[in-house]
């Protein structure tokens, strides 16, 4: 007898409707699994077999061929392994296929027969909705983020035996309902409250976060650069549930989700360290995977002591900060994951790390300097919209009691945002970061003096056409925060003072 089960596959950070067909013929025993089937998927005959066994059910003892359709696409992971065991109980008349078309079924078995959680269950849930299911099979553990589409029923199964129960009618789960957004973060990024000082580095970021810039910080240590990196989600604005769900699918397929519990509600932050692979940083492997580019998507990619980075892996940023997405070409597939990072680096000025320090003497020699700062291409440094000298901490700023907390800022950054969306409400865009150079004509238009004061800038400091367009985009987002629609000649000088490495390094 021939069965057909329902199931779902991962492609990229997408999910496809698979179909699990199972058949049983009579010829010598045989269990043979087809369809581009990975080795976890082909090990589920050994845990489908103990499974129906030790749940007490018949295993026939014939040949079992079961066909994972369509076969032209790769299938991993051990969520195939409740839906091939429901698949063999229905060719072998042991459970009505009545109801069964209506729902999909994914879940890994243990030997016992038990469910195990799986990753990837959000983008499943989400392909079923589409597809017109009624609703979705998964394991108890998964029940909380399954529930967080509306429209289908999520049905929490502890083993074999209950979904046989539940199709038999034998056996009526709790479907769970709960549509509350669920967070996996603990909230504790810490406040800008606790940042001492370094107001002109506060004002740097409250600027790059109201327009989604890059950011590259270059200071001696100890000057609070890795500090207040980490406290930057703590000012960007709140995400809306297109983006949470987003990604809360990347990190659902990358198996980063606690506890398998809802969304994610804050935005990511991610600083991976310099010893990272290539595949580590943009995804990839034999079956791609999202890298760090990815999960950092809505939120902040930082990289500490940029040049200890390898060069190769540096380069391959290029790409994702330019086009906010990256392409994975395999030869069984190409996966293109979503990279919209605010990329955000710090940096000592010289290997020692006190090259311009008034309280401390730099041992490096010019050349050791200059080999340091090549580590870093001038095309990467290019795309790094702000680049800012942070000055060592004073006795007298630790002695403030009074600064600026998140908040605030956040409040002031969301108010900028929300002026950028009314004024691209007609475009495919969300921030001033994003403005191509056709557009910086329409949005970004200067008077005499600020064009005036363009030109000079342009020459004396001796900018490429990215450089300048990136002045433009830092200086529209400072006007933004002073909801202004003019750019001014003072929007356009502060803009200025936030691109000066050239400056850092004229002494030597």
């Amino acid at each position: 007898m021939l069965a057909q089960i329902k199931s779902c596959t991962i492609y990229g950070i997408e999910s496809l409707l698979v179909d699990v067909e199972v058949d049983i013929s009579r010829g010598l025993p045989a269990f043979d699994i087809v369809g581009l089937p990975n080795t976890a998927v082909r090990e589920s005959r050994e845990r489908v077999k103990a499974a129906i066994k030790n749940q007490e059910f018949e295993f026939p003892i014939k040949r079992i061929t079961v066909n994972l359709a369509p076969a032209d696409i790769k299938k991993e992971g051990p969520h195939f392994d409740l839906p091939i065991a429901l698949g063999i109980l229905v060719a072998t008349e042991q459970l009505p296929i009545e109801h069964l078309n209506e729902y999909a079924v994914v879940g890994e078995l243990s030997l016992d027969g038990c469910t195990r959680p799986v990753n990837g269950i959000l983008p499943m849930a989400i392909k079923v909705k589409e597809t017109g299911l009624k609703g979705i099979i998964v394991p108890r553990e998964n029940v909380k983020e399954a529930s967080v589409i509306r429209g289908i029923d999520v049905i929490g199964v502890n083993s074999v035996e209950e979904a046989v129960s539940f199709f038999k009618g034998g056996f009526t789960p709790h479907i769970f309902t709960d549509q509350q957004e669920h967070s996996n973060s603990d909230g504790n990024s810490g406040d800008f409250s606790e940042v001492k000082g370094q107001e002109n580095l506060k004002r740097c970021l409250e600027i790059a976060a109201a327009g989604h810039h890059n950011v590259l910080m270059i200071g001696p240590p100890g000057s609070g650069k890795t500090m207040i990196a980490r406290r930057i989600p703590s000012i960007l604005p709140s995400m809306t549930f297109e983006e949470t769900l987003e990604i809360t699918k990347i990190y659902s397929i990358a198996g980063l989700l606690s506890d398998h519990s809802g969304l994610i509600k804050r935005r990511p932050f991610r600083a991976p360290h310099h010893s990272i692979s290539p595949a580590g940083l943009v995804g990839g492997g034999r079956i791609p995977k999202p890298g760090e580019v990815t999960l950092a998507h809505y939120g902040v990619l930082f990289l500490d002591e940029l040049p200890e980075f390898p060069r190769e892996i540096l380069e391959l940023l290029r790409q994702p900060m330019e086009d906010e997405k990256i392409t994975i070409s395999r030869f069984n597939a190409t996966i293109t994951y979503p990279s919209k990072f605010m990329f955000v680096a710090s940096m000592n000025p010289c290997p020692c790390g006190y090259y311009g320090d008034p309280f401390n003497e730099c041992t490096c020699m010019p050349y050791q300097i200059k080999r340091y700062i090549s580590k870093i291409s001038g095309p990467l440094l290019d795309r790094i919209d702000l680049q800012i000298e942070v000055a060592p901490i004073k006795f007298s700023d630790l002695e403030k009691t009074e600064t600026t907390d998140s908040a605030t800022i956040k409040n002031r950054v969301e108010t900028a945002r929300a002026f950028q969306l009314e004024r691209y409400k007609n475009r495919k865009m969300y921030y001033n970061s994003q403005l191509t150079p056709n557009l910086l004509n329409t949005y970004c238009k200067l008077g005499k003096n600020e064009k005036q004061l363009m030109k000079e800038a342009f020459f004396r400091l001796k900018m490429s056409a990215r450089a300048y367009n990136k002045v433009l985009k830092i200086a529209r987002t400072i006007a933004d925060l002073e909801q202004s629609q003019d750019i001014k000649e003072y929007h356009i000088a502060e803009a200025l003072r936030f691109r000066n490495i050239d400056k850092i390094y004229s002494r030597l």
